[in-house]
């Protein structure tokens, strides 16, 4: 059974672990090893984590089953003071892909959203990540383009999908 729950501060760790196995098999491929490097600093190194966890920026939830972390999420919901629900992060191990637990997953953040007034779900997916077939086929749909100056002469290069709720 997969269970969802509130992430706490010494989850970053946890969070850290599961972004050093996936980062490099969901990213290896589509960005330069210095990107991959100059995003995990701007984005998991404990300084940029212990700030987003504590303004609140982000949700962060951890994702099990039986036990087991299998995974986390960062959501944000009334995301650009819509009634939108904004995943900005989710990552789960490589070998739960092609079990059902991605779209479990999906599910109880629909659920999360749902109860937050939100009448849909929005990310970012990046334009040659494997994940977008998985994300169109547990109906997203691709709303917009955009290129995302990260600094250090970086771009994240992405979709932006939405399923409505």
């Amino acid at each position: 059974m997969i269970t969802i729950s509130e992430a706490a501060l010494s989850d970053i760790k946890q969070i850290q672990n599961i972004v050093d196995i996936t980062w490099p098999i969901t990213y290896g491929k589509i960005l330069s090893k210095e990107q991959l490097a100059y995003m995990l600093g701007l984005f998991y190194s404990n300084e940029a984590l212990t700030l987003q966890y504590n303004k609140k920026e982000q949700l962060f939830y951890m994702i099990y089953e039986d036990g087991t972390n299998l995974g986390f999420i960062g959501i944000e919901h009334n995301y650009n003071r819509e009634t939108v629900t904004k995943i900005h992060k989710i990552y789960l191990l490589p070998e739960t892909q092609g079990k059902g637990i991605g779209k479990k997953v999906i599910d109880e953040i629909g659920k999360l959203a749902s109860d937050n007034n939100s009448t849909a779900l929005v990310l970012n997916v990046n334009r040659f990540n494997s994940a977008l077939g998985f994300y169109k086929k547990i109906g997203f749909e691709i709303v917009d383009e955009v290129n995302i100056d990260i600094g250090n002469g970086y771009l994240m290069e992405d979709y932006v999908m939405e399923k409505r709720l």
